[in-house]
């Protein structure tokens, strides 16, 4: 009876964990985390696996290069049964490998620094005893020589990258820097494509397609994914150095390419070979940093997004998502956001045998959100299927949005709901560009199909071609559960209109677009003056000359500097409080930064003010207009330098300087204390 009363007291209370569980998920916004869950794979404390390269091997196990030169077999990955996976080294000496390959004939292929080195096992111990050079190239020593792959093609050859060397400025020290290099399995080479700055992550699509993902940098306005073909010029000219080889497939000098600040669109009408991204990825809208990407064939595995990719971000520990189209021959299409909160920067991902994906991580000189050094982790889909936009496609007179769940026909049919904009990038020499040429889309109406799973937007103007478009849902509500988008904006990049039938609008569904759009013009009206005054205010923080009645000068000069890794090169300054500063702050590193002075403890505040900036970021240099904010320098090109005059606070404390530049916040910090 006793035993039956307990039974019946831990069922019961089972039911009330239970009933409770789903109330706390109904009250609640979904989450990430409700979709895809992050599994992170326990790593022994005497194994630093900064992971350069990843490789899934046919038994389950998974393969994984280092930063530190080894590559590691991992048995148990997926954490069955013990659920402690087991770690055996399978080779080390290398010069930090960043790509790592199974050949299904048996051996593995790495790429170090200055080659692609074959890897075999000949005893079957799982420990490398042969170690041949596959394919050389020249080395010149600079830091920036990272080499990427390979990657199998379906004919059986391989491709690999390597990166331009930095000298404060993009250059190709040694042969074929900035360029893609097609090897047979004999080690023939055959040079692909260039035009490539950083081109840590490229893939093939089903049809064979190879895409290459780029980060911000010069010639690089934003990070972005291009297709190349043989003899593809992808935009950065340091390449071109090499182009007068016989082998080159183009002939193209990088004196031919000139840095005018056009679009990069407008550009490539002019000069042959050169290729615009299919994709752009917004910088710090989406991440600040493009790595590894894989095309979803899990067959439903991974959810409801088959054939789309999923793009890694180093800088901001996150997953992106891309959906895209051809047009006229060529690829182009939309990326959103997918999955935050990974625990390093990630470089690779594989499909694991289950549909789940592997995820691996550094952070090591290439600081990142997700506070750890190295790590790999695995996402995993719930079973349940998340509302989101799931494609956005062009048409000749908008875009059409489809979504993984119906929607709510009365939102859905609200053109409030949305709203469209446009913008570019500048193609110039300059590292990175601001958001160029800004102007909201209004919308003529909204027809939504009769199964709920589309929506056509219809523009009231002609759309911009090689225009970023950002197309934002937020009022839009599902059918059922009446729950918000998860993720309620996309970008798409229109290369091209396509072609078709213009949609002829319902009496009715124009009606409610005039309305909205008088509203919308309103709002722009006032969100403009609003943007102006931010401006301004946050422009009356920052003094580039010296006041006039400092008429002996500031009684205090300090310097701050940066260094790799997301770090500024003191950490701690002090000044006397109401004291006259002169603070010069010179931008040492090859990204983008600045320096702002914020109230004690503010730092973080400041940092997560500045994200959400959205559009209006580069126009404030990132400084959000916040009574937080004391002083700032603007954002600073690499090897460049600024100097601001201020007055200190007149109340001692522990304040702060931070990099206010999207994802930098968080780790780019310092202490300015004030004394009597």
């Amino acid at each position: 009876m006793k035993k039956l009363l307990i039974a019946i007291t831990f069922t019961f209370s089972l039911s009330l964990l239970y009933s409770f569980t789903n109330w706390s998920f109904a009250q609640r916004p979904a989450s990430e985390e409700d979709y895809y869950r992050i599994l992170t794979l326990p790593i022994p404390e005497d194994i630093k696996l900064e992971v350069g390269g990843l490789a899934p091997l046919a038994d389950g196990r998974l393969a994984a290069c280092t930063r530190r030169g080894d590559v590691w077999i991992i048995s148990n990955p997926y954490m069955q049964g013990s659920r402690v996976p087991t770690y055996k080294k399978f080779a080390s000496g290398l010069h930090e490998p960043l790509g790592l390959m199974w050949h299904p004939k048996g051996y593995f292929l790495c790429t170090q620094r200055g080659e692609v080195t074959k890897l075999v096992d000949t005893d079957g111990d799982d420990v490398a005893d042969e170690y041949s050079s596959f394919y050389k190239w020249p080395l010149s020593g600079n830091y920036h020589e990272y080499s990427y792959g390979p990657l199998l093609l379906p004919d059986g050859d391989m491709v690999i990258t390597l990166n331009l060397d930095w000298i404060g400025y993009g250059a190709s020290l040694a042969k074929w820097r900035g360029w893609m290099l097609k090897l047979t399995e004999k080690g023939e080479m055959t040079p692909w494509a260039t035009g490539l700055r950083s081109p840590a992550g490229f893939g093939i699509l089903r049809d064979g397609s190879i895409l290459y993902t780029e980060n911000q940098g010069d010639w690089v306005g934003s990070g972005r994914m291009t297709h190349l073909q043989k003899g593809t010029f992808a935009g950065n000219p340091a390449g071109l150095r090499w182009s007068g080889e016989p082998s080159s497939p183009l002939t193209l000098k990088p004196e031919d390419v000139p840095s005018t600040g056009k679009p990069m669109f407008e550009v490539a009408k002019t000069i042959k070979n050169l290729k615009v991204p299919a994709v752009w990825f917004p910088h710090t809208l989406m991440g600040i940093s493009t790595s590894d990407f894989k095309q979803d064939t899990t067959n439903g595995a991974f959810g409801p997004f088959t054939d789309q990719l999923f793009v890694g971000d180093q800088g901001h520990s996150k997953i992106m998502r891309v959906a895209l189209e051809k047009v006229n021959g060529e690829w182009q299409g939309a990326c959103f956001p997918f999955r935050e909160g990974f625990e390093s920067g990630i470089i690779r991902t594989v499909w694991g045998q289950d549909g789940s994906m592997f995820v691996g991580m550094t952070s090591r000189g290439w600081a990142a959100t997700g506070k750890e050094s190295y790590g790999i982790q695995r996402l995993v889909w719930t079973g349940k299927t998340p509302f989101e936009m799931k494609t956005i496609t062009s048409k000749p007179d908008g875009f059409d949005v489809t979504f993984t769940l119906p929607v709510d026909r009365k939102t859905a049919e609200n053109p409030e709901s949305y709203s469209l904009n446009s913008f570019t990038y500048r193609y110039h020499k300059t590292y990175g560009s601001p958001i160029e040429d800004a102007r909201p889309v209004p919308i003529r109406g909204i027809v939504v199909a009769p199964d709920g799973l589309s929506a056509r937007i219809v523009a009231d103007t002609v759309l911009r071609e090689g225009y970023i478009h950002e197309v934002k849902a937020e009022g839009l509500r599902s059918a059922s559960g009446n729950m918000p988008l998860l993720h309620s904006v996309g970008y798409y990049t229109l290369n091209a209109i396509a072609p078709g039938e213009k949609l002829a609008l319902p009496a009715r569904a124009v009606a409610m677009a005039k309305h909205e759009h008088a509203d919308m013009v309103a709002t722009q009206k006032k969100a403009a003056v609003t943007a102006t005054k931010n401006v301004k205010a946050v422009n009356a923080k920052r003094t580039v000359t010296m006041p006039a009645d400092w008429t002996n000068g500031p009684d205090q000069s300090i310097t701050i500097g940066t260094k790799p890794g997301l770090k500024f090169d003191v950490e701690k300054l002090e000044v006397k409080a109401g004291s006259r500063v002169k603070l010069v702050f010179n931008n040492n590193d090859d990204m983008l930064h600045n320096c702002v002075i914020t109230k004690p403890g503010a730092a973080n505040a400041v940092g997560d003010a500045a994200l959400k900036l959205n559009l209006n970021g580069p126009k404030m240099n990132y400084v959000p207009n916040s009574p937080n904010v004391l002083y700032h320098t603007n954002i600073l090109q690499p090897e460049t330098s600024e100097t601001i005059y201020f007055l200190a606070p007149t109340e001692p404390g522990d304040y702060q300087f931070v990099c206010s530049f999207p994802g930098h916040s968080s780790l780019m910090q310092g202490t300015l204390k004030v004394v009597k």
